[in-house]
C-alpha cells in the first residue's frame, strides 16, 4: 500500500524500525529492501504482501526485473530525503521506479533543500502539489555547542587524538570527506589504543551493521563515518560529532552535527579547520546565518611537526603509481626479449624436407589428414 524511498541502507534501517515501533499494536506490516544482503526474505515479503516497503532505488530496481514484485495496489509514495539521492546519482533509478507504480497515487516528497534539479523533478512527480515549509532557514539543533579548531591539514591527527585524551570526550563520531580518509584514520586510531570503527560506501552491510551496532553498544569509542551514513545513524545520546573534514555543501554541515543533541538534549560538535577549508567553512556559517567560535586545545604544540604522516599527497601517489607501471612495463619488456633470444629462428630447408625445428608431417599424419581411398 505504501513506499518509501531513501537514499541509503543505514536511513532505510531505521525508517523501517520505526515504523515497526510506531506499528506494534496494530496489524499493519513492513519490509526494509536494501543492497548488500541476500534477497530471500526481501523476495518472502514482496510475495507474503506487506503494507509497507522502505527501499532503496537499486535493491528495489532488482526485484522489479522478478515476476513476484508487483505493486500494482500501492496508494502512496514518499521520497525522504530528496536531495541526498539527486546528489547520489539516483535521479534515474528513481524515474526508472516510478514507471513500475500505478498512476493514481498520493506522492509524499520531502527534501532539505530545493535545488533547481529538485524543483523540476517535483513537477515532474506532483500534481498541484501543495508546499509544506517546516523552517524558513536550514540550522543546526539548539543544544549544539559549536567549535571550530583551526589546524593545519598534517596536524588534524595528533589534534583528534588530543581531544580524545580528554575525559569529556566519552564517544566522538567521526567524519571525514572521502572513504579513503575514513579508513586511513580508523587504522590510525587502532595503532594508537582507540577501539574504533568505520562505516562508508565501500563496506558490505553486515559490516556496516556490525560497526553501527558496535559503536551504540560502547564497544567502539569512535566511528568513523563519510557524508553517506550522516542521515542514517540514528545513535543515542551521542556527546560528540567531529568534523575531522569540513564538507563540501553546507547543507552536509547540519545534517553531520545533527547526529548529537537529539531529542531535546544537548551534544558537542568539533571542526578541524585547514587554511585551505577557510572558503567551505564561510559557506557554512553563511548557510546557518551565524559565526562558528574558533578556539584552540589548551597545551596543544600547534608549531609541531607530525611525526606519523596521515596521508600520502595526491600527487606524491599518481607519480606513485606512475612509476610502478613504468617499472611493469619495462619488466615485460625485459621478459619479452629475453624469450625471444632463447628461441632461436628456424633455418630454412630448399629441398622440401621438414626443418629441425618442426614435428613435419609423418606416415600417421598423411594417413589421417590425406584423400580417402
Amino acid at each position: 500500500r505504501a513506499l518509501v524511498l531513501s537514499p541509503t541502507r543505514e536511513l532505510t534501517a531505521q525508517i523501517d524500525a520505526h515504523f515497526t515501533e510506531l506499528a506494534v499494536h496494530t496489524p499493519l506490516t513492513g519490509a526494509a529492501v536494501f543492497g548488500g544482503v541476500g534477497m530471500g526474505p526481501q523476495e518472502h515479503a514482496f510475495r507474503s504482501g506487506v503494507d509497507v516497503i522502505v527501499a532503496t532505488p537499486g535493491r528495489l530496481l532488482d526485484h522489479f526485473r522478478q515476476p513476484y514484485a508487483k505493486l500494482e495496489h500501492l496508494e502512496v509514495i514518499v521520497l525522504d530525503e530528496a536531495d541526498r539521492m539527486l546528489d547520489m546519482g539516483f535521479l534515474p533509478d528513481i524515474r526508472r521506479v516510478l514507471r513500475h507504480l500505478p498512476s493514481r497515487r498520493q506522492t509524499l516528497f520531502f527534501s532539505a533543500t530545493m535545488p533547481p534539479p529538485i524543483v523540476g523533478l517535483a513537477r515532474e512527480m506532483l500534481r498541484e502539489p501543495i508546499t509544506v515549509n517546516l523552517e524558513r532557514k536550514a540550522a543546526p539543533a539548539v543544544g549544539i555547542t559549536h567549535a571550530v579548531y583551526p589546524v593545519a591539514q598534517e596536524l588534524k591527527t595528533a589534534l583528534l587524538l588530543a581531544l580524545l585524551a580528554r575525559n569529556d570526550v566519552p564517544q566522538a563520531l567521526v567524519f571525514t570527506r572521502t572513504k579513503h580518509r575514513a579508513n586511513r584514520l580508523a587504522q590510525f586510531l587502532d595503532r594508537h589504543g582507540v577501539p574504533c570503527e568505520r562505516i562508508h560506501g565501500n563496506r558490505s552491510q553486515p559490516q556496516r551493521t556490525q560497526a553501527l551496532a558496535g559503536f551504540k553498544a560502547g564497544r567502539f569509542r569512535v566511528l568513523v563515518a563519510t557524508d553517506i551514513a550522516a542521515r542514517g545513524i540514528d545513535v543515542e545520546a551521542l556527546s560528540h560529532v567531529v568534523n575531522f573534514d569540513v564538507p563540501n555543501v553546507p547543507e552536509d554541515y547540519i545534517h553531520r552535527v545533527g547526529r548529537t543533541a537529539r531529542a531535546e538534549l544537548t551534544g558537542d560538535a568539533f571542526t578541524f579547520v585547514a587554511p585551505e577549508e577557510e572558503g567551505e567553512l564561510r559557506a557554512i556559517e553563511r548557510t546557518i546565518g551565524k559565526q562558528l567560535p574558533r578556539v584552540t586545545l589548551p597545551g596543544f604544540d600547534y608549531t609541531k611537526r607530525s611525526a606519523e604522516r596521515f596521508e600520502v599527497p595526491i600527487g606524491e601517489r599518481i607519480a606513485t603509481i606512475r612509476a610502478r607501471k613504468a617499472e611493469e612495463r619495462a619488466r615485460a619488456r625485459a621478459k619479452a626479449e629475453r624469450r625471444a633470444q632463447q628461441t632461436p629462428a628456424s633455418p630454412a630447408r630448399t629441398d622440401g624436407t621438414p626443418s629441425p625445428a618442426s614435428p613435419g608431417v609423418t606416415p600417421r599424419h598423411r594417413r589421417r589428414f590425406g584423400p580417402k581411398r
